[in-house]
């Protein structure tokens, strides 16, 4: 049963960790009503690296002509300082609430319920509601609007707000087109991912249990394959139909998980 739970918790966070749903609140909110937990979160922490190494197998050609061309490209320097100045925020805010957020938010299945349906109330408001794009590249975004982003980005310190959902928010109020939302969602979350599992480990090395190392394993592979095949469908998906349906599945496990909350259930 244990190997059935990792292999069904992989594959929801390869799922779901690159649409605006937020995976963090998925695993825990799956992990409380299946009754299912490791020490230190080790399960949870290490299958993300599987869809952080997913993203970076599918995008490495791209990023790989940046670095060779970095020298030389002043398209190339801008891409880099985008990301960088997107990422600042959420660097300096995740080390400063690590253990808040860790300790009390991740701890809350309520808090999770009520990020996903309000995410999915601004997400649904945004997508039909957003101005009219200015920028189609995701790759030329000007600092102003890469720090803009960023700082929506902190809002997914909050579980169950969805990292994506809320760097796509961001870009679509700074009239980022959908298509570009999504690719500068996908870069700016291999630099987020990777400094938050690499404080994780850090933070927390001493409470992990490496002990379940075939539990580990399973999630970690089917969170990489199945977020192979997300990324992508999202851009052709959101390109043709946004962010609508997104909402509707937030409101929809937000509402459900309450009611389950409310009602004591346990699957296990």
């Amino acid at each position: 049963m244990d190997y059935l739970i990792a292999l069904l918790l992989g594959f929801v966070e390869g799922l779901t960790e690159y649409i605006p749903v937020s995976s963090t609140g998925h695993l825990l909110l799956l992990s409380h009503f299946l009754n299912f937990s490791t020490t230190g979160k080790t399960f949870e922490v290490l299958i993300q690296l599987g869809a952080v190494l997913a993203l970076l197998s599918l995008y490495f050609n791209r990023l790989w002509n940046v670095v060779i061309t970095l020298p030389s490209n002043p398209q190339s320097r801008g891409f880099v300082i985008s990301i960088l100045v997107a990422f600042l925020p959420a660097l300096v805010l995740g080390v400063l609430l690590h253990d808040f957020i860790k300790g009390v938010l991740f701890e809350s299945p309520q808090t999770i319920c009520y990020a996903l349906i309000i995410g999915g109330i601004l997400l649904w408001l945004v997508d039909r509601f957003a101005p009219t794009p200015t920028h189609s590249d995701a790759m030329r975004l000007d600092v102003k609007t890469a720090l803009a982003i960023g700082l929506f980005q902190c809002l997914a310190m909050i579980p169950g707000m969805s990292r994506s959902g809320s760097t796509l928010i961001g870009a679509m109020l700074m009239k980022v087109e959908k298509k570009a939302a999504a690719e500068f969602s996908f870069f700016l979350a291999m630099p987020t991912m990777a400094g938050a599992f690499a404080y994780d480990i850090y933070k927390t090395y001493d409470q992990m249990d490496f002990s379940d190392v075939g539990l580990i394993a399973t999630g970690f592979i089917a969170a990489f394959v199945t977020a192979l095949f997300v990324v992508r469908a999202v851009l052709d998906f959101v390109s043709k139909h946004g962010y609508g349906v997104f909402a509707l599945w937030r409101l929809a496990v937000g509402i459900t998980g309450l009611i389950l909350l409310h009602y004591g259930v346990v699957f296990r």
